[in-house]
């Protein structure tokens, strides 16, 4: 009974990635959406509100975290991994915005790839499947 409710747990936290994903227009103030799925290599960047996409970028990055968190605890069952998960997390989003930050400064026009792949880190739970196979190695070395 345990692995099912950890399973369904799981499951969860996938549909919550999918249910933000899929509403992220909605959810969040985000001009760059439809910018990077227009033709943006000879576009300069739309006006955008800052302070307001800072802090959907830093909501839709702590709604992702939580959620890996959760998968994390659900599938390792180590507090000293979430721990160093979340401070992880942490850090991470202090250099992607910051980074983030240098590249709306710097950017010209057409040079967008960089934004768009660390605005990507920031959105999407790729960090999560970074983490998944490194704990699961580390567990395995530490149990042999």
């Amino acid at each position: 009974m345990r692995l099912v409710l950890r399973a369904f747990v799981i499951f969860l936290c996938f549909f919550g990635f999918a249910f933000i994903r899929f509403r992220e227009s909605e959810l969040f103030y985000d001009p760059l959406i439809l910018f990077f799925k227009s033709n943006y290599q000879s576009l300069s960047l739309p006006d955008m509100e800052m302070g307001k996409l800072y802090l959907h970028l830093f909501l839709r990055y702590l709604l992702n975290t939580a959620l890996s968190l959760i998968v994390l605890w659900f599938i390792f069952k180590e507090r000293g991994m979430i721990i160093f998960a979340a401070l992880f997390y942490g850090m991470v989003c202090v250099i992607l915005l910051l980074v983030l930050s240098v590249l709306f400064k710097t950017q010209e026009i057409g040079e967008y790839l960089p934004i768009f792949y660390v605005r990507r880190f920031l959105i999407q739970p790729i960090l999560l499947f970074m983490l998944l196979p490194a704990f699961y190695y580390y567990r395995k070395a530490s149990n042999s």
